[in-house]
């Protein structure tokens, strides 16, 4: 398979002062960002990241001749900012978008041959574009499928800038718009959990509806789905740290950073264990209590709100089969513990039988149950889902756990999240739990790493890298 255009070297118009040195603690998406768009601007950069690899919480790993993500992602046409990213690293190929929104969705409490429904749209303007899918949708009735169309309606009136909307949650909201609990769950939780990593009751409004708003009700095609055809660790590692090297980048990992102090000249020093580093800049691009525990005095007015940012797991539910088992690439459930299932047969290498992989949003009630008990609850769902799994042995059956995942999207999250700026000069921060106005994605994660090296960059006097801007800025 093709890897797509090949990374540039670093791109940027005008003269470039000389000499100005930034260092990005972190080597996820928010990080690698933030050191691209640095380097594409003339400044030397040192990427520092703990693990032995580049891509945070989206990664690859092996399992004898397997090579496994620790979890299914996906990203929607409206992302544009991750849409960059893998533009930027020659990845754009490896993780296409659907050519229209196309959503079978499975419920197993109904009888087998009329399980089947599909989320899809038309190619007509909004709202119509999603009218005849939710005209047809077999799994709501009639009136819950005219009340949904009026709550879409004024979902797409709110005001995202409302600061109201962040104190509400979704659940409520809904409720008050004559949704019924089978219309949340088979409609609104079935989008929600998955962009969100929570139930409707216990989303912000504000996020839950800047996820409809911009994926269901913005643009015809903003909510078509793409996913990576190759392990994650192709596109967030090895082609990452490709664009970095050729960007100029100094990436070490397996480098801890100690501490992160500023001088009297307001320059930075940051130790890492056999090396003191200066820099003119530093972007803190961990996750928010790590960021609290760097944070020197005063860097913000109430650092501690870091801490009360909640989290909430994924569990990735892995079974390997050994004959196919699903023709689709993917499917959504309902009237099952299961929620989505994904096959990466072809992406992880297998090349006898078919590997499915579960993605388990909200999953505080499972995520620490033992392998021998998720195979006992999960098997079972798949056979009343999956009828060729009846005839089928299991190869293998594994799980991986992300016990804080995301951030927890809970009403009143978004006053805890700072912006890229502190107040010390010349320090960012970047991460998907920043304030970019989205809930924890890839696609927040990047657009924080572009608001911390817009900040930077103005602070060191750089031009912006004309690239960089093309999508709506974080900031």
């Amino acid at each position: 398979m093709s890897h797509g255009t090949r990374s540039e070297g670093p791109r940027t118009e005008g003269p470039v002062p000389p000499g100005r040195h930034a260092v990005v603690v972190g080597g996820g998406l928010a990080g690698t960002t933030a050191a691209l768009a640095l380097a594409d601007a003339g400044v030397r950069v040192t990427l520092l990241e703990g693990r032995p690899r580049l891509g945070g919480l989206a990664f690859s790993f092996r399992r004898g001749e397997l090579t496994i993500d620790n979890g299914q992602h996906v990203y929607l046409r409206c992302c544009t900012a991750y849409r960059w990213f893998l533009d930027r690293i020659g990845g754009a190929d490896l993780a296409p978008l659907q050519d229209r929104l196309d959503v079978p969705v499975v419920d197993a409490d109904r009888p087998e041959g009329r399980r089947l429904g599909r989320l899809r749209r038309d190619p007509l303007p909004v709202p119509l574009h999603l009218g005849r899918s939710l005209a047809a949708y077999p799994h709501l009735s009639l009136a819950d499928r005219a009340r949904v169309g009026r709550a879409a309606l004024a979902l797409k009136g709110l005001d995202l800038t409302d600061p109201a909307l962040d104190d509400e949650d979704f659940g409520s909201w809904l409720a008050a718009h004559g949704q019924s609990p089978r219309a949340v769950e088979a409609l609104w939780d079935l989008v929600g959990v998955a962009t969100l990593n929570a139930v409707a009751g216990d989303s912000s409004l504000a996020l839950a509806a800047m996820v409809f708003k911009t994926g269901l009700l913005s643009d015809p095609g903003a909510a078509d789905i793409g996913w990576a055809r190759v392990p994650l660790g192709d596109l967030h590692d090895r082609l990452a740290r490709e664009a970095l090297d050729a960007a100029g980048v100094r990436t070490e990992v397996r480098t801890r950073v100690t501490s992160v102090r500023t001088g009297a000249d307001g320059s930075w020093t940051v130790e890492i264990p056999g090396e003191t580093i200066h820099a003119d800049a530093v972007v803190l691009a961990v996750p928010q209590r790590e960021a609290h525990d760097l944070l020197p005095a005063g860097a913000l007015d109430h650092p501690e709100r870091l801490l009360d940012i909640g989290t909430a797991p994924i569990l990735n539910v892995h079974v390997v089969y050994d004959r196919k088992v699903l023709a689709r690439p993917f499917f959504a459930a309902l009237g099952t513990p299961v929620q989505w299932v994904f096959d990466r047969t072809d992406a992880s290498g297998l090349r006898r039988g078919q590997y499915l992989a579960l993605s388990q949003s909200v999953a505080q009630d499972d995520i620490d149950a033992p392998v021998a008990a998720l195979r006992e609850q999960y098997l079972p769902e798949l056979e009343r889902l999956l009828p060729h799994t009846r005839d089928a042995r299991v190869e293998d059956f594994f799980v991986t756990r992300e016990r804080t995942a995301t951030f927890a999207p809970a009403p009143g999250v978004g006053r805890l999240r700072p912006g890229a700026r502190t107040k010390a000069p010349g320090l960012y921060l970047a991460g998907a739990w920043t304030a970019t106005g989205w809930p924890a994605t890839m696609e927040s994660a990047v657009r924080s790493g572009v608001g911390a090296a817009d900040a930077a960059l103005g602070a060191l006097g750089r031009p912006r890298p004309r690239h960089l801007f093309a999508f709506e800025e974080a900031a």
